[in-house]
């Protein structure tokens, strides 16, 4: 008898480690993965590797009933050769599903196919790779993660001045999730290998920076204002914490996006209609969390 195996990328991180909580509470043979040898991931067993080595990825995969895998921050020609090694990976384990999170970044689905390219993104080389692959897979397609608030230059001055500066202006719409509704939809799409492609992620319809302010507003029990911080203040922010080069870009993805109408999702690839996996709203994710 087959055991059912799930392998969960980043499963100390802020997205894998939900999956495998939820995964671990069903009762499912967990892996792991981590680069931390010395991890304890109640529920699973610890594999230590990453992105680098495709001949231990093959390993790992081969006879999977389930692969949870989304890409770390790093420089793009890095995450564009740990997303080769992946497919790779795949291609040559063929485990039976493969759920890929795009993070958030971008999914051009309707010219992604150069595959010589040396620009191509990381996502799309893996979004291709696996659609080539001939393995049953899904990608979820978040816009911005809630948890994006809980950085501590987000959060700490709406408690201690109840401001919520974020970097896009009061009146932008997104289509918000966390990443505990990311592990709701992978759980979900590991039991229906009928549904294929592109998975959207958020609210919908899309909220604005005033329906945040009132949610944390709600939960915090004060008034709290929302204000446009600039890229420049972002960054400055988070480079000491993803380092300088990854922080200007994400700085730069917020520039581009100011451009944009809005970052809503398609209802109709949204994980509500394909999935009937409804995602949390804002107060219902602070409630969740215990802020």
């Amino acid at each position: 008898m087959t055991v059912m195996t799930y392998v969960i990328h980043g499963a100390t991180g802020a997205q894998g480690a939900p999956v495998v909580s939820a995964l671990a509470t069903a009762g499912k043979p967990v892996v792991a993965l981590t680069r931390n040898p010395d991890a304890v991931v109640p529920g699973a067993r610890v594999a230590a590797i990453d992105y680098s080595s495709t001949n231990d990825l093959t390993q790992l995969y081969r006879e999977a009933t389930g692969v949870f895998v989304h890409l770390p921050i790093a420089a793009e020609g890095d995450r564009r050769t740990y997303a080769g090694n992946i497919v790779a990976a795949v291609r040559a384990a063929r485990p039976a599903r493969v759920v890929f999170s795009t993070s958030g970044f971008a999914l051009d689905t309707a010219g992604s196919r150069e595959q010589d390219n040396p620009d191509r993104s990381a996502v799309m080389t893996l979004f291709d790779g696996l659609a080539d692959s001939g393995v049953s897979y899904a990608a979820i397609a978040p816009e911005l993660f809630l948890e994006n608030l809980l950085m501590p230059h987000v959060v700490t001055p709406v408690r201690e001045d109840g401001v919520l500066s974020y970097p896009l202006s009061a009146d932008f719409a997104v289509s918000w999730a966390s990443h505990l509704d990311i592990a709701d939809v992978a759980v979900a799409l590991f039991e229906r290998p009928d549904v294929t492609g592109v998975v959207s992620v958020g609210q919908y319809p899309a909220i604005t920076g005033h329906d945040l302010a009132e949610a944390f507003a709600a939960r915090f029990g004060r008034h709290v204002t929302y204000e446009t911080m600039t890229p420049e203040a972002l960054q400055t922010a988070l480079a000491p914490m993803i380092g300088d080069g990854p922080a200007a870009d994400v700085a730069d993805g917020y520039r581009a996006m100011a451009a944009l109408p809005d970052r809503a999702i398609a209802p109709e690839r949204s994980a509500q209609k394909l999935l009937g996996v409804t995602p949390r709203t804002p107060s219902q994710w602070l409630a969740d969390l215990g802020l």
